[in-house]
């Protein structure tokens, strides 16, 4: 019998899919990743050292600044991607919707 894959679930639209982004963007997007999380093991580190507060609030500080600037560069994605080809196929109002919650759904706060 063969394995079952198992697919992960659509959460959205699928035609607002990571897959549908330029390659450059989804490089750039991996790459700002990969640091941030490099950046992030650095600063376990640096708690498990017992290294002073200021620091790890310092680095701490980086990681959100670093993980805004992936958030910014997801937002023009979508918009590039999802909004201005929905709108420019004359459907305003869902372009509108899309944009809208897309910034809900970044700006939400936990």
């Amino acid at each position: 019998m063969k394995p079952r894959i198992k697919r992960k679930p659509v959460i959205g639209r699928p035609e607002s899919s990571a897959a549908n982004l330029p390659e450059t963007v989804r490089k750039d997007l991996d790459s700002r990743l990969a640091r941030i999380e490099g950046h992030v093991s650095g600063i376990r580190r640096m708690l498990s050292e017992g290294d002073d507060c200021d620091s790890l609030l310092v680095q701490a500080s980086a990681v959100r600044s670093a993980l805004n600037g992936v958030l910014v560069g997801l937002m023009e994605a979508h918009v590039e991607s999802c909004v201005v080809p929905c709108a420019q196929n004359g459907k305003n109002a869902e372009a509108i919707g899309r944009f809208r919650q897309a910034l809900e759904t970044v700006l939400k706060r936990s």
